[in-house]
């Protein structure tokens, strides 16, 4: 059995002088980029079943944002998830329902990212290089793992399908 992990960062935020690190908003940019992720989700038939996200506003809008276009994933706030490294958000992952086959976690660098990269064990080499440079905001890995469950997701055990940043997208709907 295949589980499918979509990791994505969220959008880009705002920094508002007085304004809590957990409260801060999407920025302009980042409800531009957010919409697009879910778009991109959508049309490639990468549809999550359930998603697990971080409490922080900016987690929570990007996924308002990118779940217009997932309407029937269901979603669960972790609290767990907000600034976490990389092993807290695994082992959140690995609490994930069993029904589940495809799991959308939104959440924050430098955990996300060191966990995205912690998990490829195969996968194009071009993408793993661009996935070592830079995880930017909004960006998406998507992953396969050969496992039964959720609990069996492993560090080096993930195979790297996909690597998408919104500029990417932008850059293609400019084409």
């Amino acid at each position: 059995m295949m589980r499918r992990l979509l990791l994505l960062r969220h959008a880009k935020s705002a920094y508002p002088t007085g304004v809590a690190d957990l409260d801060r908003p999407l920025a302009p940019r980042g409800q531009e980029a957010a919409p697009l992720m879910g778009a991109y989700i959508a049309r490639e038939g990468l549809r999550p079943d359930h998603a697990m996200v971080s409490p922080a506003r900016r987690t929570q809008e990007t996924w308002d944002l990118v779940r217009v276009e997932l309407p029937d994933t269901g979603m669960e706030t972790v609290p767990s998830l907000y600034e976490a490294p990389a092993g807290r958000i695994l082992d959140a992952i690995r609490s994930a329902p069993a029904g589940v086959e495809s799991l959308l976690v939104i959440g924050h660098n430098p955990g996300l990212g060191d966990l995205a990269l912690r998990l490829v064990g195969d996968g194009p080499k071009g993408l793993q290089r661009d996935l070592r440079e830079k995880f930017p905001t909004a960006a998406l890995a998507v992953l396969d793992f050969a496992t039964e469950g959720w609990e069996g997701i492993a560090y080096g055990e993930g195979k790297l399908l996909r690597f998408v940043r919104p500029r990417q997208l932008a850059a293609e709907m400019e084409e």
